[in-house]
């Protein structure tokens, strides 16, 4: 069985920062691409960052580049994403999740999703 839980997030004051943390079981790094999905109160969903199977590419959306940072431990079984100079539009529920090999940077593209974990950025 697939499982994805993320943790990490919080309240933090814009300028913070914040790590994230998607612990998966259930599925091979070597055959998945793991990745981050947001979404703001009243907005659709945005892919933020990917990590492709085996580590092997990083995808980030504009909207974040130069501030987010993902990586794994895959000795933990763990993806990370690091958040960075956060700003208040950065508030949202952030979910990681999985897809087969390469990062479609498509929010339908991912095949498992995790729960939620809420970040609020305040001004």
């Amino acid at each position: 069985e697939v499982q994805l839980v993320a943790s990490g997030g919080g309240l933090v004051q814009a300028g913070g920062s914040l790590r994230l943390s998607c612990a998966v079981s259930g599925f091979s790094f070597d055959d998945y691409a793991v990745g981050w999905v947001r979404q703001a109160p009243g907005k659709e969903r945005e892919a933020v960052s990917c990590l492709s199977s085996r580590g092997s590419a990083t995808h980030y959306a504009d909207s974040v580049k130069g501030r987010f940072t993902i990586s794994s431990d895959y000795a933990k079984n763990t993806v990370y994403l690091q958040m960075n100079s956060l700003k208040p539009e950065d508030t949202a529920v952030y979910y990681c999740a999985a897809e087969r090999i390469s990062c479609s940077n498509n929010v339908w593209g991912y095949e498992y999703y995790g729960q939620g974990t809420q970040v609020t950025v305040s001004s």
